[in-house]
């Protein structure tokens, strides 16, 4: 069972953050180098209709539009990774702009007659927009766009360094800015360890799940035009694994259903097993075990990178002195 992130879960520890920079040339590569999140866009015939021009486009009305986006001001112009589209201005019946032509790769080119058009660029989730004129007579301009843009690359540890295997790892990307309701807008959901998201300069705030219970830390990250930033957060958190036995390293207990309270009473995990494994968030902890009608528990804690067994004994006795025998070892 999922429980709600707490605000007291809200801290974070961000134990490597590295900005990589790079010439321009370079920094586009090394984010072409890596996996992008994004929601691709497959290219189809170029098409060349405006709306606002009366009658169908001739060979003799088309003009040739050339586009390229940079990195950085500074940069060069990108040879790869960018999905270009091009919309009409005026809205369509169901309130959006048509599109009206698309292009994958780096520049490229457009043949459209005179009027107004939006030309859009994306690299990943970032992106830019602009309004283009062509006009009846006289050469176009290349169209340049600035995307302003850079990337991260994210990954966690639990406690000081120990491994998280990424399966059992997710990160979400949110808007910097809190909404008047208190939430905030969604960039990218279920992003991967050590994958790239190409994103907008600027201040990201970033969800890391460790497990489904209640592992979830919150960093704020800074993403740098031209540069792409190696973020590793640090769980506070452990993965266990539980066991209702007959004696101490004994063999677990099968049928056995299982519910993990908090020390203030509330339920944050239930399952049913021998010997379930999950991931806590570091704190004092209730194991309570049924099974044949019959319910043994005992108080444990977790300590964040701290991977064990919490065993809990068919004798009670053996519970409260083994949770007290851990108390005076901490």
């Amino acid at each position: 069972m999922r429980m709600p992130a707490r605000p007291v879960l809200a801290a974070c520890l961000a134990v490597a953050s590295l900005a990589s920079s790079f010439a321009p040339a370079r920094a586009q590569e090394a984010l072409d180098s890596f996996s992008q999140i994004a929601t691709p866009t497959k290219g189809g015939k170029l098409t060349s209709f405006n709306p606002i021009v009366a009658g169908e486009a001739t060979p003799a009305n088309l003009r040739d539009v050339s586009c390229e986006a940079l990195l950085t001001k500074d940069g060069s112009a990108m040879q790869h990774g960018l999905t270009w589209r091009v919309f009409s201005p005026i809205p369509g019946a169901d309130g959006k702009l048509p599109l009206l032509a698309t292009s994958e790769g780096g520049s490229a080119a457009f043949q459209l007659v005179p009027g107004e058009y939006f030309v859009n660029v994306a690299f990943g989730r970032a992106g830019a927009t602009k309004k283009l004129v062509v006009p009846d007579s006289g050469d176009v301009d290349k169209q340049v766009m600035v995307l302003d843009a850079g990337g991260i690359m994210l990954n966690a540890v639990s406690g000081s360094d120990v491994r998280i295997p990424p399966k059992e790892l997710s990160f979400s990307v949110f808007a910097a800015d809190v909404r008047e309701d208190g939430e905030r807008n969604l960039v990218v959901a279920d992003v991967k360890p050590n994958s790239v998201v190409r994103l907008n300069a600027g201040t990201y705030h970033v969800v890391s799940d460790y497990g489904t219970v209640n592992a979830v830390i919150r960093a704020d990250i800074q993403v740098e035009a031209g540069k792409l930033t190696r973020a590793t957060i640090q769980h506070r958190a452990a993965k266990l694994t539980l066991k209702l036995v007959s004696e101490p390293g004994g063999e677990a207990i099968a049928d056995t259903a299982w519910s993990i309270l908090t020390s203030s009473g509330d339920t944050v995990s239930e399952s049913v097993g021998a010997f379930p494994t999950l991931v806590l968030a570091e704190g004092s902890y209730i194991a309570v075990a049924r099974n044949k009608n019959k319910i043994y528990q005992r108080d444990f804690a977790v300590k964040a990178g701290v991977n064990t067994d919490v065993e809990v004994l068919l004798d009670e006795n053996a519970n409260e002195e083994k949770a007290a025998a851990e108390d005076v070892a901490d």
